[in-house]
């Protein structure tokens, strides 16, 4: 299988090309970057800037990004424009880019994810059933990332309070109550709090509790290397090779729904 790599020089690009290096069924046939990046003309496979993307495009099967918004949404046209499947690990979207994306997939199959690690998408399940089960317990999410993070909360982060927030049959941006300060009056009921750490190194870790009278579940993940999103993004980017138009996320790619 052939793939394009979108923002190859960073932290996820990087880590999916160390899969490929390894996975004798996958090749990189580019590894993209913006114009005036130092990684252009480095590494193997040999990173281009995007001017030169229609260039690996007409032989790659499957375009992966992990790149920021806007230019996510860039590359999404013009896989619509060669009818490229779409791997999308990019976060931040805003939901008008997100509706763009939508109305893409009506064209092409893309799998949006913001997080493509086999255990965060085994959480975000449980997380929908344990707030189904216990509706009436007081939820907040903390997660941790290295200092370079360029959004919060972090896009796990979002989907969990989402993924909670539609299991109490909420809307999160009528809920979500993002870090706290000078609050006054008590926690409301349906409150869904989110709060983000950043520091040195970290490379991802959420937990979400579920605080009740006289007792808590925690639930957690903690990420000890990219590597295991990386190999989520190259096995979600098998999957899709054949599949119909439509909007994808790990949870197809995992048969969890």
């Amino acid at each position: 299988m052939k793939i394009t790599i979108c923002g190859a020089a960073g932290r996820m690009g990087q880590s999916i090309l160390d899969i490929a290096k390894i996975d004798e069924t996958v090749q990189v046939c580019g590894a993209v970057e913006y114009e005036s990046s130092s990684a252009i003309g480095t590494g193997h496979p040999v990173i281009i800037p995007v001017s030169k993307i229609e260039e690996v495009l007409p032989a790659t099967e499957v375009l992966v990004d992990f790149t920021n918004p806007d230019t996510a949404l860039k590359n999404v046209e013009l896989a619509k424009k060669y009818k490229i499947p779409v791997i999308i690990g990019t976060t931040g979207f805003i939901a008008e880019q997100k509706e763009k994306i939508a109305e893409a997939a009506k064209k092409i199959p893309i799998v949006l994810s913001p997080n493509m690690s086999v255990g965060v998408n085994i959480l975000f399940k449980l997380v929908e059933e344990v707030t189904k089960l216990i509706p009436d317990y007081d939820i907040e999410i903390v997660e941790l990332h290295h200092n370079k993070k360029k959004d919060a909360p972090s896009g796990t982060a979002a989907k969990l309070s989402e993924i909670a927030a539609a299991a109490m049959g909420k809307n999160i941006n009528d809920v979500g109550v993002y870090g706290r300060k000078t609050v006054l009056g008590d926690r409301k009921k349906d409150e869904i709090g989110v709060l983000s750490v950043r520091g040195g190194d970290i490379v991802g870790e959420h937990t979400v509790y579920f605080a009740g009278i006289g007792e808590r579940i925690e639930l957690s993940h903690k990420a000890q290397s990219r590597n295991t999103f990386g190999a989520g993004a190259v096995r979600a980017a098998k999957w899709i090779v054949g599949k119909e138009p439509g909007l994808y996320d790990m949870q197809d790619v995992l048969g969890l729904k």
